[in-house]
């Protein structure tokens, strides 16, 4: 998953990009609205955490632009104001959910995931896709009911097939769920993660259209 961090405070920003990394998120942070208004309309996000007090362009007339132009991107509002009128503006003004620092990071990212699951239409935490079971929260997958050993990366890949399974996902998409801005992909290194993936599940689960890109087939 790809989320957009819009946080003005470097320590924060710094803190929280590490740690949702950590998390296996890719993470692309901006410090002022202006930024977070031109990575959105250049850029494909899976979820937005926004903080209010931004200089250039508040949290609020950013998040107002958004939901303008017709984008259903989830929105996690964080941020210092903790009045019950700042919850209920933020929420009405168009934002998911909201979230007031300081904030546990454990919580914040579950937070992320019951956006995401939400956005996806998913009732369950769990992901399933036959045999195959993903556990977002724990970060862990199962095939026939045994524990599959994936990489941080690996598991992320498989996430995003499995959750577009029927979908074909062109190189740049699988590339963008996996790494930010910092991160800059060896040229051949999602092949290797298909490679290493079809080696623990098959060599038919993951199908490759040769030069338009990968895809899970629906059940």
């Amino acid at each position: 998953m790809r989320l957009l961090l819009v946080e003005d405070d470097p320590h924060l920003g710094d803190g929280l990009t590490v740690g949702l990394r950590q998390a296996g998120l890719a993470v692309d942070w901006v410090k002022d609205g202006l930024a977070a208004e031109h990575a959105l309309k250049s850029e494909t996000f899976d979820l937005l955490v926004l903080d209010l007090g931004l200089p250039g362009l508040t949290g609020m007339a950013l998040l107002k632009g958004l939901r303008s132009r017709g984008q259903t991107l989830p929105v996690l509002i964080l941020t210092a104001r903790d009045t019950v009128s700042d919850k209920i503006a933020g929420l009405d003004g168009g934002a998911d959910d909201y979230l007031v620092k300081p904030v546990d990071l454990d919580e914040l990212t579950a937070r992320i995931r019951a956006l995401a699951r939400r956005a996806a239409g998913r009732a369950s935490p769990l992901l399933c896709h036959g045999p195959l079971a993903l556990d977002p929260a724990a970060h862990s997958a199962s095939l026939d009911g045994q524990p599959l050993e994936l990489s941080s990366r690996e598991f992320a890949l498989l996430f995003t097939l499995v959750e577009n399974a029927g979908r074909v996902m062109t190189r740049s998409q699988l590339e963008d769920s996996l790494y930010g801005w910092r991160d800059e992909p060896e040229s051949n290194v999602l092949e290797v993660h298909i490679h290493h993936l079809r080696r623990k599940l098959g060599a038919d689960f993951i199908r490759t259209l040769r030069g338009v890109g990968y895809t899970v087939p629906k059940l």
